[in-house]
């Protein structure tokens, strides 16, 4: 016996035991051409629809008619500037400037009804407090009770106050 055969062989690495490299290669090549034909496919198709809109929209009818809010003989009157101290802090001044949006037909003399609520509004703005304008909100409260107070004050012939400018000094 030589000393060589005392040894045993030792195994080597294992093989792989999956699929080669070029099996994977050629999957991830398959699979990346599905993709680019069914994007393609579907690119085609969204212009289709979109050209057939735009196709539509062209031989439609014309636009709908915008509807006005207010009516054709409607009237705008500025009321003068109003003035007043608020009731909270007693040092705070109010200035308030305002367009009233009247029914041109159903409002007899329009500047009475406008000298009446610049004077109903100015005895409101002396009862409110700062803190009752502050902030958005409390600027749409007023605007709100402005209106409510306009369209009780002409019997419904104001539709809309229009504040233009509010300085609290």
């Amino acid at each position: 016996m030589t000393m060589g055969d005392d040894f045993e062989q030792l195994p080597g690495p294992p093989a792989p035991a999956g699929p080669s490299i070029a099996v994977f290669a050629g999957a991830m090549v398959g699979l990346t051409l599905i993709a680019v034909a069914s994007g393609g496919v579907l690119g085609l198709r969204i212009a289709a629809v979109k050209r057939a809109e735009i196709q539509a929209s062209t031989d439609a009818s014309p636009p709908p008619k915008v509807i006005a809010p207010y009516a054709a003989d409607t009237n705008l009157r500025d009321l003068p500037p109003i003035i007043a101290n608020l009731a909270d802090p007693p040092d705070a001044w109010v200035r308030l400037q305002a367009t009233l949006v009247l029914d041109g037909a159903s409002t007899p003399k329009p500047e009475i009804v406008a000298a009446e609520i610049a004077e109903d509004i100015l005895g409101f703005m002396r009862t409110v407090t700062l803190a009752q304008i502050a902030g958005a909100s409390g600027l749409q409260h007023l605007r709100e009770d402005l209106n409510e107070r306009a369209a009780i004050r002409s019997n419904g012939r104001v539709r809309e106050l229009i504040l233009q400018t509010l300085v609290v000094q």
